[in-house]
């Protein structure tokens, strides 16, 4: 009797466990994909929210109110809501989130929403990303790395993104379907850095070959990245057919009518399919088939057709007969198609592409089914000169970061500016849009910030009130010495003048006594001395600003940036005391110049955003056996130096300003020069010496290495360090250099 009793008491007590455990399952299924964000973004207040989503109206809109003690976000889809958790944040709570540098320091009583917020916003497109982002930022992400991404598009209002992860799995099954073997494909695949020039036909094969595990495992992610955007309400940009095939392509189709290109004589001949080949449209429709069948369709294709290459004919009825078989390819296998085309050959290739041209490329396509993206409208705004793409519907777009590089720079001013004043030109014919097109992400966070603040206003952006309430979301509170400086950056680095993008420093480039190589452009937009009253304003509040993620990014920044145009009048000084015969001059400051090197590694130690361990323990992380790792390894560091080959033109276009960079690659390539202009005093070759540092580049491009993957060192005490040591020589030594010695 006693044992019965016993487990009649443990019954009841065993299914209030199970009763828990799935009131708790069930809790967890019933979010919805809105209150999963909000979970992931704030998981200790997304009790205090609640959700509620009206998605009868076309337009996209959101509504903040407080009530029953719940700050209500509504919206008509995952995108807005997030939007309005977002508006929340930064209006009510003071907070901020960027890639570098978060705050969310919340207090445990939200603050309430005294009356009805309702925004609507004038942009029905939202556009996000650039080809070249997914190899100078996103080559090594991961499913964790995305779902933040995905989060931070939907926060930012993000509606159309591109997605193009996977798409070599797409194309192997194409072709396999065919016939093709995998030593067919073998020198068709490029190695996964260098995927955004293979989808758009620059190049094949190069860090290749890629195996099917990255086939396979970046299918999987793309399905992922997929179904999240989609669940949030965005509608998905991918690829179509343009032409692009393997050089094995003849062994197949011995007929068919295949034209060699080439990407600037530093790679392979690539092969395009000529558009009035039956085969064109046969494979466009079976690779868009297939694509459905994986990755499911909202209707929008990306599709370019002469990244930068110039077309054979300037005939334009020859440009109307291609764009009107890539358009039917395109519609024979979606009847819903979108042509999405990225205008950048508009800009990179002017000389050609004249009026008659355009037109000739963009008629045969009714106006609503393609959306050009002006690809970079802050720079210059392409629509100004085509009458608005000549009818189509068009996307106003920040281009902003070339190749990767961080350098402190920008159109701020443009950006606050400009987006609502082509909306409410009445010549800009069918602007639809706003968008973010640029190579690389993780750097300059303002510039994202204003830009993605555009999307909920019709009205210019007041530029210095707007500063004001950045910094006190960055940086947790108000400091008028901070607000100060920020004039001074925009005066200098963010003032867009001059140049088209960021200067980079000497110290990246393949050593030389001249001021600048082709990659590593030295010409600043503003005078170097103009920029050190920022500094010393950052310097002077760090004890106010302890432990603010922000601050201490753009504290360690700037002070990159100091540092990084320091080299410059350094490196000059070295040039003078070789032409003037002075040794112990030569010595003197090319000392200096490699202590400054290892100064540098050190303060940017201090920053995971500054880390090339990070990048290449991320490539090593795809790989399955130790070979694949090692290639893997191979692109990461190949991409951020050389970019390819030994001899390739395009060497430091990629260059990072990163610990682990600098004293490994950057520091020994500087010692080399000098130690062999020692030895050649008065005798130096500069063209013997680039020849035998382009060996020892190559030979770190495929060394094997592991990098500190965390940061290290305090980075306040650090850059006090550095202020107090270089403050007071930079401006002396910057007075040497004559002004034109800064015209590069």
């Amino acid at each position: 009797m006693k044992n019965i009793t016993q487990q009649l008491f443990w019954i009841p007590l065993f299914l209030m466990i199970l009763s828990c455990g799935s009131k708790d399952n069930n809790t967890e299924k019933k979010l919805n994909p809105s209150e999963a964000l909000i979970s992931r973004i704030i998981p200790k207040h997304s009790e205090s929210f609640k959700v509620e989503i009206d998605s009868l109206l076309e337009d996209d809109w959101f509504e903040i109110e407080s009530k029953d003690e719940k700050i209500v976000l509504r919206g008509n889809n995952g995108v807005s809501v997030a939007s309005a958790l977002y508006y929340y944040l930064k209006e009510y709570a003071h907070c901020q989130i960027t890639w570098n540098g978060t705050n969310l320091n919340l207090p445990d009583t939200l603050p309430q929403v005294p009356t009805l917020i309702h925004k609507k916003t004038p942009y029905e497109y939202r556009y996000y990303l650039n080809y070249c982002t997914f190899n100078y930022t996103m080559s090594w992400w991961d499913w964790e790395r995305w779902e933040k991404e995905i989060d931070w598009m939907a926060l930012h209002g993000i509606n159309m993104p591109l997605a193009i992860t996977g798409e070599e799995y797409v194309w192997d099954e194409v072709y396999k379907s065919y016939g093709f073997t995998d030593e067919d494909l073998e020198g068709f695949f490029s190695g996964p850095a260098y995927f955004s020039w293979f989808w758009m036909g620059n190049l094949d094969g190069w860090g290749g070959p890629l195996t099917q595990h990255w086939k396979e495992t970046h299918r999987d992610l793309q399905k992922k990245i997929l179904e999240r955007e989609r669940e949030l309400g965005m509608k998905t940009v991918l690829p179509a057919f343009t032409g692009h095939v393997p050089a094995s392509f003849k062994k197949f189709f011995p007929d068919a009518k295949l034209k060699q290109t080439n990407w600037g004589n530093d790679f392979e001949d690539t092969y395009i399919l000529d558009a009035n080949d039956p085969l064109f449209a046969e494979i466009g429709k079976k690779f868009l088939e297939t694509q459905e069948r994986i990755y499911g369709t909202d209707h929008l294709y990306s599709a370019d057709t002469f990244n930068e290459n110039t077309p054979p004919s300037d005939d334009p009825t020859y440009l109307t007969n291609l764009s009107s078989k890539v358009y039917e390819g395109m519609k024979s296998a979606d009847e819903e198609a979108v042509w999405v085309m990225q205008g950048w050959l508009f800009y990179s290739h002017r000389e050609f592409w004249k009026a008659p041209q355009i037109k000739g490329l963009l008629a045969p396509v009714p106006d609503d089914k393609m959306i050009i993206l002006d690809l970079a409208t802050e720079i210059e705004p392409i629509w100004k000169r085509t009458e608005a793409f000549y009818g189509k519907q068009w996307i106003w777009n920040m281009l902003h970061s070339f190749g990767g590089n961080i350098s402190m720079f920008g159109r701020i001013e443009t950006v606050a500016d400009e987006p609502a004043k082509a909306l409410k030109d009445p010549n800009s014919g069918k602007l639809k849009g706003i968008g973010l097109t640029m190579e690389s992400i993780e750097q300059n966070p303002v510039l994202y910030e204003l830009m993605t603040d555009n999307t909920w206003r019709d009205t210019p952006i007041d530029l210095k009130e707007w500063l004001e309430q950045y910094t006190t979301n960055r940086y947790g509170k108000e400091n008028d010495q901070l607000i100060k400086a920020w004039d001074v950056l925009v005066n200098t680095v963010y003032n867009g003048q001059t140049i088209r993008d960021g200067a980079e420093s000497i110290i990246v480039a393949r050593p030389t006594f001249e001021g600048y190589r082709r990659w590593a452009r030295t010409k600043l937009n503003y005078a170097p001395a103009d920029l050190l009253p920022a500094w010393d304003l950052f310097v002077a509040a760090i004890p106010n600003h302890q432990g603010s993620d922000g601050f201490e990014y753009d504290l360690v920044d700037i002070t990159r940036q100091v540092l990084a145009n320091y080299a410059l009048p350094l490196q000059q000084q070295i040039a003078v005391a070789y032409k003037e015969n002075n040794k112990v001059a030569f010595d003197k400051y090319s000392t200096e110049f490699i202590t400054l090197i290892e100064d540098m590694d050190k303060l940017l130690a201090t920053r995971k955003d500054f880390l090339l361990g990070t990048w290449i323990a991320d490539a090593r992380a795809w790989g399955e056996t130790e070979a694949e790792k090692a290639l893997y390894e191979q692109n990461a560091r190949d991409l951020i130096t050389l970019w390819g080959g030994a001899d390739n033109r395009l060497h430091e276009y990629s260059n990072r300003q990163w610990s682990g960079l600098f004293n490994d690659f950057y520091k020994p390539r500087w010692e080399q020069f000098f130690a062999t202009v020692k030895q050649d005093w008065k005798k130096f070759d500069q063209e013997a010496f680039d020849q035998e540092i382009k060996q020892w580049e190559w030979n770190w491009v495929t060394s094997r290495k592991d990098f500190p993957i965390e940061a290290t060192g305090s980075a306040s005490e650090i850059v006090k360090a550095l202020h107090t040591k270089y403050r007071d020589i930079i401006i002396p030594i910057t007075e040497k250099m004559s002004p034109i010695q800064y015209n590069y």
